[in-house]
């Protein structure tokens, strides 16, 4: 659907800000919301439902319309597509494509164990599973809420994955027999937030309390972690944080951001961890109950900039650049509203459950929200808006 045929009373006034603010804007409606929004190619993703039990599990081509850079008035087609579909026996709460195949893994948030699944092809357009991985057994009295598998999809020339719940239980499993090719050597129970390759060697372990690991493949010990600084002495909200580090085939200049429940965002350089990071306290609404809809990203294409999602409606856009070591509060360079001001049939308040920045196209993102919206923006740097 295009955004510019809603017709509503209550998002004139948004509507008519969006027309300076915005290149493009189109809206999707899922009939279940989505928390996974991964890049399949520069024109695919692919969404699932994280309800508790039988969920879609698609591959959506997105509006033609959004790639006609030029003669856009002459490409009819403004609607996304679904070109590949299925089913899951249960909720998903990650998704991970595995760069050079058809293959995605999904893990369901209540185990360990993945599940690989063959998204299709031209003969197809059924996603089909064709195996799992299994992962560590959950430890005794280890809380449901972390007993799902980060992932992250292995560089590497054979098909790979990195799994784990906690710390302790972190492997590197071949996506082929679903053996174990590496183990990480702890037996620390820190609930995992997120991990990430920066090299085909080297990988990010981030903790839900902030703890950072850069850990090589190459040896099975642990590194030492590179805390978060400590929180004010007024402080009695419990923070969990999360992780995203750039891209890049340096992976000393590899910078790490980790965003805090509490909306703040410390940033790091590889080539020296430990040293002084660019410290901002977001001017978002951060009332601690962003849960595990936290999301912060690194642009690929746009150079000092991260995106933040979860904290309410929206999509918030931060330039670091200016960034020092001090703790100061920040306000976005853009935000993405569409979420929260959009018709919604819900009543209770929208809320964005994932974003993704586009591969390639410098300022075009992917949001989704928990009233089964999902939207792709391309926005104006504020400085290019018309006044």
């Amino acid at each position: 659907m295009d955004i510019w045929d809603v017709k509503d009373d209550e998002f004139d006034d948004w509507l008519i800000e969006s027309l300076k603010t915005y290149k493009d804007l189109y809206v999707y409606q899922l009939d279940h919301p989505t928390r996974v929004l991964e890049w399949t190619s520069g024109k695919t993703i692919c969404v699932a439902g994280f309800g508790p039990d039988r969920n879609e599990i698609l591959e959506l081509h997105l509006p033609p319309k959004l790639f006609a850079d030029e003669n856009k008035g002459l490409c009819a087609e403004r609607d996304f597509k679904v070109v590949h579909g299925g089913f899951t026996d249960g909720p998903v709460h990650c998704l991970r494509h595995i760069q050079g195949t058809r293959c995605v893994v999904t893990n369901n948030g209540r185990s360990s164990s993945l599940q690989v699944w063959d998204v299709g092809d031209d003969e197809s357009d059924v996603f089909r599973r064709t195996s799992s991985i299994e992962g560590a057994a959950p430890l005794a009295g280890q809380a449901a809420g972390e007993r799902g598998s980060q992932v992250a999809a292995g560089p590497s020339p054979q098909p790979c994955v990195l799994h784990g719940a906690l710390l302790g239980h972190v492997q590197l499993s071949q996506l082929a027999s679903g053996d174990a090719c590496y183990t990480l050597e702890t037996d620390s129970s820190e609930p995992l937030s997120a991990l990430q390759f920066v090299s085909p060697w080297v990988f990010l372990a981030c903790c839900r309390n902030g703890n950072l690991f850069a850990v090589d493949t190459r040896s099975p010990s642990l590194p030492p972690p590179t805390p978060v600084p400590p929180p004010p002495e007024d402080s009695t909200d419990p923070v969990h944080w999360g992780m995203h580090a750039t891209a890049g085939t340096d992976v000393a200049g590899c910078r790490v951001a980790r965003l805090s429940s509490g909306a703040e965002v410390v940033v790091s350089d590889l080539r020296n961890p430990g040293g002084p990071a660019r410290r901002a306290l977001l001017d978002v609404p951060a009332d601690g109950s962003a849960g595990d809809h936290l999301r912060v990203s690194w642009a690929p294409a746009l150079e000092d900039c991260l995106a933040v999602s979860g904290f309410d409606g929206g999509v918030q856009v931060f330039s670091v650049s200016t960034w020092g070591p001090e703790a100061r509060e920040q306000r976005a360079l853009f935000q993405h509203r569409g979420h929260s001001v959009l018709p919604s049939e819900r009543s209770a308040p929208v809320r964005t459950t994932a974003h993704a920045w586009h591969p390639d196209r410098p300022r075009t993102l992917l949001s989704a929200a928990t009233d089964g919206s999902v939207h792709v923006w391309d926005w104006v740097h504020p400085g290019a808006a018309q006044d």
